[in-house]
């Protein structure tokens, strides 16, 4: 459904934004073309940057009317090519919605425009004692606004829980050029479907964000972070479960392999950590609270259980500065094998204690078809993701045998009772995997909701549906 905007268009859409706004060169074309996912560029056929909730309707309007797709772009630190303009049409640029409106003590919530850095908000609510807690690794770029639309987590989720946790209200245009809010700013709401969470995860297809009402809770004061070395990769998966089933909550439980954590130690200079050579993997665990000797009572019991299995010394971080390095290894891995080689990254999720099984599945798959990996995660979810490294392989083998791979790591995942997707969303690179996860009633009770919101097909056109739907 490629449609370029005709030069009547152009000037309809200048005299909205003011042609100050209206970008149609090649340079900032291939710039909002491409975000983190691989190497594609997806130039839109125009750019546009409103400022107004009401500027986006009559940019809606016209494009409706018009059948001409629209893509809203955000941080572009996605990857699943969820803002990539895959049908060319108009670019929706939203990074003039960068306002916190509100931030309301009395009643813990916050109202914030989509382009907010999830970081800066994070920082502007504890300055309040008020925590955010959704922290994806790229929080200090990445935009609320695409956490919304891909329904990110971050390290701290297996304790506080992911992006639609928070979401109380939003404020949408929809693709006909109607502004509604999608329900209430309470913490109960039992009034018909739930539009709100909905729209959170549909990843720019329903409609498009201009204002979000967050909930928040109250800030926690104190850490305890420790780096557990392990001798087996799958003896490290094996203990994330155990931490549960001893009856403790970590606030974080990160995994990274081998790999990872050479690759990091390298791409990060000023990082100080000793590796022994035997270790294999290591599980990052944080555990918070309000009351110190309750963490370390915490942090005593994860040492009893992890010890039951083949572990070097354990590393307690004694310091802020220390538990700084130890997140940014942690936050810097994805950069890291980024840096080292063309890669793909698939974003498995499975019920924690099946991680040992998908580990070692994924690395047979990797030895069948010729390929290396790179795993790394949230682990205390579940959710690993899986960096599949080009190396050497052909050109050949990497377009043929990767994708046959990719393929039987998700039948794998659907099979130990997973999914596709943790926090990545499915955009542009998953949905021809769809039907691992879904039957063909599922896909079209999908397609269904989204003919609803979008007759036309206008919104993020070639995201989440597989091409044969």
């Amino acid at each position: 459904m490629t449609i370029t905007p005709t030069p009547e268009i152009l000037t309809q859409l200048n005299e909205i934004i003011g042609d100050t706004y209206v970008f149609t060169d090649q340079e900032t074309r291939n710039h909002y073309g491409k975000d983190e996912t691989e190497a594609f560029v997806f130039p839109p056929s125009v750019v546009l940057k409103p400022g107004t909730p009401h500027e986006i309707s009559a940019i809606l309007k016209i494009a409706n009317q018009h059948g001409i797709p629209v893509t809203a772009i955000g941080a572009r630190t996605g990857l699943s090519g969820g803002a990539l303009a895959v049908h060319q049409g108009i670019g929706l640029s939203m990074e003039r919605f960068n306002k916190i409106i509100t931030i309301d003590e009395k009643n813990l919530q916050v109202v914030v425009e989509p382009a907010v850095i999830t970081q800066i908000l994070r920082e502007a609510v504890a300055e309040k004692d008020l925590f955010y807690p959704p922290d994806p690794s790229s929080l200090g770029s990445c935009w609320i606004g695409g956490n919304v639309a891909e329904n990110a987590g971050g390290a701290r989720a297996v304790k506080y829980g992911v992006t639609k946790d928070y979401v109380l209200n939003l404020e949408v245009v929809l693709a006909n050029g109607d502004i509604i809010w999608t329900g209430a700013n309470t913490l109960k709401n039992s009034t018909g479907y739930n539009l709100t969470q909905l729209m959170v995860g549909s990843e720019g297809t329903l409609g498009i964000i201009t204002k979000i009402v967050l909930k928040l809770i109250p800030k926690v004061e104190h850490t305890v972070l420790m780096l557990v070395p392990f001798y087996e990769a799958n003896q490290a998966c094996e203990a994330v479960s155990a931490i549960f089933r001893a009856g403790i909550t970590p606030s974080a439980l990160e995994f990274m392999e081998r790999d990872a954590i050479d690759w990091t130690l390298k791409f990060v200079p000023d990082l100080n950590v000793q590796v022994n050579d035997q270790v294999q993997a290591h599980l990052l665990i944080e555990v918070d609270g309000n009351y110190p000797d309750i963490l370390f009572q915490e942090a005593e019991k994860i040492m009893e259980v992890v010890e039951q299995f083949n572990i070097d010394e354990v590393l307690f971080a004694d310091t802020e500065i220390q538990k700084n390095l130890l997140w940014k290894m942690r936050r810097s891995v994805a950069e890291a094998v980024k840096s080292n080689s063309i890669y793909k990254e698939e974003d498995t999720v499975v019920p924690r204690y099946e991680l040992p099984k998908l580990l070692f599945g994924i690395k047979e798959i990797g030895a069948k078809y010729g390929f290396k990996s790179v795993c790394y995660g949230h682990a205390g979810d579940g959710n690993l993701h899986v960096n599949i490294i080009k190396g050497e392989m052909s050109d050949d083998n990497w377009n043929t045998e990767v994708t046959k791979g990719i393929r039987e790591i998700f039948e794998l995942t659907v099979f130990l009772k997973g999914t596709l997707s943790g926090e990545h969303g499915i955009g542009f690179v998953q949905k021809n995997y769809m039907d691992i996860a879904f039957s063909e009633t599922h896909l079209k009770l999908m397609k269904g909701i989204k003919t609803i919101f979008d007759p036309k097909g206008i919104l993020n056109p070639g995201k989440i549906f597989p091409d044969n739907l």
